[in-house]
């Protein structure tokens, strides 16, 4: 069992920056995909947010980088890719800032930045490029991006790229980078069609690798849940805990209309707040995003698809106002939370018909999420229970009525 980075066969430059970044100790992906990546391998990776994926795969490709350096200046030698441009600009600074004490130069390639500045970048020699696809594409097909010099691919978030059409891109993005020696994926989940097609055609033999956070990283979350009799009740539960207890909290709905109607009673009641949703302009969203990291805002309301990939620090309570519509994505909202080794806090707000989702998440992670209490705002209704058919029983029916087959025969 891999404690420390010293045992990672990782240059002093790199594990001087990791000390200066107050990283004690690797997390489970990182001692799993370390030491598979430095090995020349490829890497299939399940790994949810906030368990230090970035590092998982920046590292090894900065160690390569070093082991083999350049001989002459160049194009791109790692290609990252990543469906947002935020989580592009998150990859590319703390690649810099594990490289502080390095000399290599890494770059990012999105949408919404002018034409000029990109050509600045693309003139110069780059080592790490972290792009989002379509723009990256754009680039290729033009021919101001040379990719014949990639000797790695790394794609981060797979599932989020799928879920936004960027499959295709991403086939052609690799077809492109067909000279590369290892490619590197990782998303949240490896479940569904999607991931796997995806990764069957990228990857050779790859080290799967599944990296579950381990109690210790997980126990950082502190998860409970409310009852809400009403939708009513339910609103006078999140005003109070965002009153009284949270400090800077995200509060996670199901849809845009959802997202608009509670902004519009939160604003009513005179608690300040920011909200991502999909298809809202970059400029706004941005905006939105440097209120909230600022402290000019201490509750940002977010749909799930705006809110993938997103970084913020301090963030010390993730709210389920909707349940998820699963388990995992339960798992990527709360890992908004207790980010680089501090701690957090996920509360569930759970009306009658979204018990059983709850009780699905609680299997999930496998822990005894708790409910508590608002004092006044206690539920009035029973909690309600689902009854689950079991399996066995199921089987001793069947087995039932096939004797029953054989007596009449008989």
């Amino acid at each position: 069992m891999i404690k420390t980075f010293a045992e990672l066969d990782l240059d002093p430059n790199l594990l001087q920056a990791i000390e200066s970044m107050g990283f004690s100790r690797p997390t489970e992906i990182q001692a799993q995909a370390i030491p598979a990546a430095l090995d020349g391998r490829d890497v299939l990776a399940s790994a949810p947010t906030g368990t230090g994926k970035t590092a998982a795969f920046v590292l090894p490709a900065l160690q390569f980088l070093q082991d083999f350096p350049r001989r002459k200046p160049g194009p791109a030698r790692v290609l990252i890719l990543t469906p947002t441009r935020e989580l592009a600009m998150q990859v590319a600074d703390q690649a810099r800032a594990l490289a502080q004490h390095t000399s290599l130069n890494i770059f990012t390639i999105t949408g919404g930045v002018q034409y000029q500045e990109h050509a600045d970048i693309l003139a110069k020699t780059q080592d790490i490029v972290v792009a989002t696809p379509g723009r990256l594409m754009e680039y290729i097909e033009a021919e101001r991006f040379d990719c014949r010099a990639i000797e790695w691919l790394i794609l981060d978030e797979a599932d989020r790229m799928l879920d936004m059409g960027f499959g295709p891109v991403v086939d052609k993005l690799s077809t492109e980078c067909r000279w590369r020696k290892q490619t590197l994926l990782f998303s949240a989940t490896l479940e569904g069609k999607g991931v796997e097609g995806f990764s069957a055609g990228l990857l050779n033999e790859p080290a799967e690798l599944d990296a579950e956070p381990s109690r210790r990283e997980r126990k950082k979350i502190a998860q409970w849940y409310h009852r809400a009799d009403t939708a009513e009740h339910k609103l006078e539960l999140l005003k109070a805990i965002l009153t009284s207890q949270a400090e800077r909290s995200i509060v996670f709905l199901k849809t845009r209309e959802r997202l608009a109607e509670l902004r519009t009673e939160l604003e009513r009641a005179e608690i300040p707040c920011a909200w991502i949703q999909g298809e809202m302009p970059q400029d706004r969203r941005n905006n939105a995003i440097a209120r909230f990291r600022d402290g000019a805002v201490n509750v940002l309301l977010a749909t799930d698809v705006a809110a993938r990939g997103i970084d913020l620090p301090d963030i010390s309570h993730v709210i389920n106002y909707d349940m998820p519509r699963s388990a995992d994505v339960y798992l990527h909202r709360i890992g908004r939370t207790a980010r680089a080794g501090k701690k957090g806090n996920a509360i569930s707000l759970v009306e009658a018909h979204d018990q059983p989702m709850m009780d699905r998440v609680a299997r999930y992670v496998k822990e005894d999420i708790k409910e508590r209490f608002v004092d006044g705002l206690r539920p009035k209704h029973k909690k309600p229970v689902f009854k689950k058919k079991k399996k066995k029983d199921d089987k001793k029916k069947a087995a039932a009525k096939s004797k029953k087959k054989v007596a009449k025969k008989k």
